[in-house]
């Protein structure tokens, strides 16, 4: 089992900036895909981002170019930068964590933290 804790979430105006942190502890394994998934009231959760051991990202369409994962692996932690923010980038932000050469663990995921987006 893995456990993580986010943090960084918030209430900021349009246009600006917000920074999640997502610290991993436990089982954790060699390689692993570390990211980011939004959901929205009435909304299906969704991918923000998400960054494998080697280094490789993949970004969810709605936040390219303004949305950078990086991750620091002495800390087991990845971080979520997000600029030029919208309204509908509100949204509950959930870190997830999976072994993909494990098939049969299942994902780990944080509590969440709430990111809103409003003047």
């Amino acid at each position: 089992q893995v456990q993580l804790v986010e943090a960084g979430g918030g209430l900021v105006q349009p246009g600006g900036s917000l920074r999640l942190s997502c610290a991993a502890s436990g089982s954790l394994v060699r390689m692993y895909i570390m990211g980011w998934f939004r959901q929205a009231p009435g909304n299906q959760r969704e991918l923000v981002a998400t960054i494998t051991s080697g280094g490789s990202t993949v970004y969810g369409d709605s936040v390219k170019g303004r949305f950078t994962i990086s991750r620091d692996t002495a800390k087991n932690t990845v971080y979520l930068q997000m600029n030029t923010l919208k309204p509908e980038d509100t949204a509950v932000y959930y870190c997830n964590y999976r072994a993909p050469l494990i098939p049969t663990r299942p994902d780990s995921w944080g509590p969440g933290t709430q990111v809103i987006v409003s003047s």
